[in-house]
This record gives C-alpha cells, sequence and structure tokens, in this order.
C-alpha cells in the first residue's frame, strides 16, 4: 500500500513521533509538528495496521501516541497547537477541535494497546475541551496559552471562528461516555449537537468567495460525519440529506477553479455510511465519480517524500505545493470503503472515520 509506505517512508513523521503538518514540495521540507495531525495520523496508521496487518504500522501508531502524551502541558492543563524543537517559534495556541482530534486517536491507541497513559491523556484532553472551550454561548473555537482567554475570532478563517464543524471533535464526549459511563461527557455532546444545528445551515455562506467555500466544504463535512451519530433524530436526518445535496453541489460547482482531495473524500464516505445505515439513498454515479477523482490526486514520485501521498488540491487545474498527511489519511480511506462497498458491502464503522 503506496499511501501507508508514504506515512512510514517520507519523513512527515519525525524522530520525536510527532507528524508535520503538511510538506511543500517544491521547497523540500516540512511544516512544523502539529498535535492534530500527530493525532489524525495514529487514526491513520491504526487503519493501515487492521487492514494491512503490518506491525510497522502500530509501532509507528504508538510513537505518534507516546509524542501527544508529552506533548500535553501539565502547567497549563492543556494541550498546545504545534511542538517545535526549539529551533522555530510557534504559535501558542489551543484548540477545540484539535483536541476532539487528539483524544479520538489516543482513545483508538488505546483499544489497540492497552496502554493506560493513552486513555489518561485523551481523558485530560477531553475535561479540557469541556472546561475550558465549552461556555455559556457555544464553543471558543481557540484559546491563548498559558492564560487560556479565547483567541480574537476571524471570519476569514473557519478553524477560527467556530460553528457545526465542531461536532466532529465533540464526538470525543461520546466515545469517553461509552468508554467511562459518566453522564457530563454525554452532556457536552448533547450540547455541542444542538450547538451545530441550531447554525449550519449559514457555515458555508460565511465564505468571503469560492476558494473560501471550498475551504468550508471540508469543514462542513465533519459536520455531515457527526450527524452519522444520531440516525434516529429526524433533525439529524434532515440536516443529513439536505447537506449531501448541497455539499456535492458545491464541490462541482467550484471545483474547475479550486478542488480539495479531501473535501471529495469526505463526502464519499459519508454518502457511503449514509446509506449503510437508511437515511440517505446513494446517488451511485457521483459516489463513482468522486472515486475516481480522490484516486487521480495520488502521487507518483521516485522519491519517498512524495511517492503514494495525496496532493493537498488543484487550482484551475495544476496540484498544489502541498503533500498532506490529513489528506492522504482521508483519501485511503474513502478508496478502502468504496472498494468495500463494491464488494460486499462496508466494514469499516462509521465511527472508524478518520
Amino acid at each position: 500500500m503506496r499511501a501507508g509506505d508514504w506515512f512510514l517512508d517520507s519523513g512527515i513523521q519525525l524522530a520525536c513521533g510527532g507528524v508535520a503538518r503538511y510538506h511543500w514540495i517544491a521547497e523540500r521540507r516540512n511544516a512544523p509538528v502539529s498535535t492534530e495531525i500527530t493525532g489524525y495520523a495514529i487514526s491513520a496508521l491504526l487503519e493501515l495496521h487492521e487492514r494491512a496487518g503490518d506491525g510497522r504500522y502500530l509501532a509507528a501508531a504508538r510513537r505518534a501516541g507516546d509524542f501527544l502524551c508529552r506533548a500535553w502541558d501539565p502547567l497549563c492543563q492543556a494541550m498546545p497547537f504545534e511542538w517545535s524543537d526549539g529551533q522555530a517559534p510557534v504559535e501558542q495556541l489551543s484548540y477545540f477541535f484539535d483536541n476532539g482530534i487528539i483524544v479520538r486517536g489516543l482513545l483508538r491507541l488505546w483499544q489497540a494497546t492497552g496502554v493506560h497513559a493513552y486513555l489518561e491523556t485523551a481523558r485530560r484532553c477531553a475535561d479540557s475541551m469541556a472546561r475550558d472551550f465549552l461556555n455559556g454561548h457555544d464553543i471558543h473555537p481557540v484559546l491563548r496559552l498559558p492564560s487560556k482567554e479565547p483567541l480574537e475570532r476571524d471570519a476569514g478563517r473557519w478553524s477560527r471562528c467556530g460553528g457545526c464543524y465542531q461536532l466532529k471533535s465533540a464526538l470525543a464526549w461520546r466515545d469517553l461516555d461509552a468508554i467511562q459511563g459518566e453522564a457530563r461527557y454525554q452532556a457536552a455532546f448533547d450540547r455541542a449537537f444542538s450547538l451545530a444545528l441550531a447554525d449550519h445551515d449559514s457555515f458555508l455562506d460565511a465564505a468571503p468567495d469560492d476558494r473560501g467555500r471550498m475551504d468550508r466544504l471540508h469543514a462542513y463535512c465533519y459536520f455531515l460525519e457527526a450527524l452519522l451519530s444520531r440516525p434516529d433524530d429526524s433533525r439529524a436526518r434532515d440536516a443529513l440529506a439536505a447537506g449531501i445535496d448541497r455539499a456535492g453541489a458545491e464541490l462541482r460547482r467550484i471545483r474547475a477553479r479550486f478542488e480539495r482531495s479531501d473535501v471529495n473524500a469526505q463526502l464519499l464516505r459519508v454518502r457511503l455510511w449514509a446509506d449503510r445505515l437508511g437515511l440517505v439513498a446513494l446517488d451511485g454515479e457521483a459516489a463513482a465519480e468522486e472515486a475516481q477523482r480522490v484516486a487521480s490526486f495520488q502521487m507518483s514520485s521516485a522519491e519517498a517524500r512524495l511517492d503514494g501521498c495525496f496532493n493537498f488540491a488543484r487550482h484551475r487545474g495544476q496540484l498544489s505545493n502541498f503533500a498532506n498527511p490529513v489528506s492522504t489519511a482521508f483519501c485511503l480511506q474513502a478508496l478502502a470503503m468504496w472498494e468495500e462497498h463494491r464488494h460486499g458491502g462496508l466494514r469499516t464503522g462509521w465511527d472508524r472515520l478518520i
């Protein structure tokens, strides 16, 4: 599996265990290590381990998990946004969304290994999400460290203005409630669910232009994924059906100018599971087209730093300058799920969506 080899051999995971946010192709260098991307990588590596049975993926996932346990700041009681080896400055911030991705990756790693430190770090992050970010009105998207004062919201950057996409990370509370049976986690998820349903209709319209709209489609698909957790809720079913149609139409309207690989992959994954749950009948033609588009982003190269990864995006038909670990994780899983669907039915659980 070429995408799996890329995670192991490209250098996107550093010796410390942390994973870089992305790789600049032309400059031949990595962006700083991101705790969020390291959390995503854990889930991707465990996915690869389960599919291929190769112990190297589990070992790499454990290195990433050990890094996140060390990255937790015990003085701030917070998970920082980025990590530095001291050679470059990083922003002293903590993101709600990042914490949720980290929690879910660590919980999956704990289930695979039984190592208590992974569960404990996941619990600490989840408690920070509830204590520091959830407030009387909504969810603070970003906090400054060490003060934990909310960062000024920036309407031009979806990751710094909050919104319905936070529901995917709030699944961390749902997952912990299932493990530990603590009602406070379920209550926090219920609150996030209500907030997401209240503002999802306006989320895409806040984009300043079509490029920003494509970026927001990526985040909006997080919301659609999280709705799969409430198949018996009529509000979730209605939002999911409308959201799949809206996201598909917007993706196709914008893609000639700017197209993200991950939006195709995320939408395909949601389509497959919405159909499996009996919530939204699969549009087979659209799903097949999205699978083809996903596959077209995989790179071939004589260099291990690029071969097998999925490129971040196309700008007017030209691939971007970013080899992206999250795009690679989403795309490899989406294509695997598409093959499952075509040959006997989905085996990947909706709650295993990276």
